[in-house]
């Protein structure tokens, strides 16, 4: 599989072509795929998670054959832990018209840091480190509860996913789509996929319109008030070493702009309020 990787990776970053309109949706189901971890044990929370991820061992089994850029999934172990992970390799972005190349990973890691800030850790663990096809993000795999019924949970008024609205209105998330959530067997409901988040310009794209214009939450108004000490101290810096200052600025803005509307954002009508294909 490296071999031929190698010439894919190499053929998607100087594909010129690509356009941000996949014709398909990334298959998050991994099927086939057995992995055997011996005595090694998941990890106690997200710091155990965090140390998987920075210091374990990959070992690739497959490709998500229909994302948009290479997306490949595996095992990655310690000689105490062990999980599945998404390795998203820098090197397999195809460009877009609307994002600097070579930037995507580290837009991932933007809404990490942003997810963990806010306290309602939407983004699953991830890091950015090296990999068998060199940088890129690497995030923990996470198994939806396979008796959630999509195209109806989105729906839902759902607390998790009222706060993921938020959080979506915070890092300008131009995809939010339905295979982008992950509902949990707990009741946790995880986001993924952030690489087209952050830009400067409103990009809002989501199925979760539900509260458009409706007032935000009093938590929501909290959490937002700590985030933007939070965007003008440590967070801030730290979001300095992936994204622009530009863009980082407009991450402020964006909260300042929560804060005195006390509602949440509706479609501008400038840009396609809903992401294509919604699934």
């Amino acid at each position: 599989m490296d071999a031929y990787l190698d010439g894919e990776l190499d053929d998607l970053a100087e594909d010129d072509e690509y356009e941000d309109e996949p014709d398909g949706e990334e298959t998050r189901e991994v099927e086939g795929l057995a992995f055997d971890h011996g005595d090694r044990r998941s990890p106690a929370g997200d710091a155990e998670a965090r140390t998987l991820l920075l210091d374990g061992e990959l070992d690739l089994e497959g490709r998500l054959l229909d994302a948009s850029n290479v997306t490949l999934i595996g095992a990655i172990r310690t000689p105490e832990l062990a999980g599945e992970c998404v390795y998203k390799p820098v090197r397999g972005e195809r460009p877009l018209w609307d994002f600097p190349d070579g930037t995507l990973a580290g837009r991932e890691i933007s809404a990490y840091l942003v997810s963990e800030a806010t306290g309602w850790r939407v983004v699953p663990p991830t890091v950015l480190r090296d990999g068998p096809f060199g940088p890129g993000m690497v995030q923990l795999w996470q198994h939806a509860d396979p008796t959630v019924e999509m195209t109806t949970f989105v729906r839902r008024d759902h607390p998790a996913l009222r706060r993921m609205a938020v959080f979506d209105a915070v890092v300008n998330n131009a995809d939010r789509k339905g295979g982008h959530m992950i509902p949990m067997a707990d009741g946790h409901v995880y986001g993924v996929d952030h690489g087209i988040c952050f830009s400067p310009d409103p990009k809002l794209r989501t199925l979760l319109w539900r509260w458009a214009g409706k007032p935000l939450t009093d938590e929501a108004l909290g959490v937002l008030e700590r985030l933007q000490d939070q965007l003008r101290d440590d967070l801030g810096e730290q979001l300095h070493e992936h994204l622009t200052r530009t863009e980082v600025r407009r991450t402020q803005q964006r909260v300042a702009d929560l804060l005195r509307s006390r509602r949440h954002p509706e479609p501008s009508g400038d840009w396609p309020a809903l992401p294509w294909p919604p699934f």
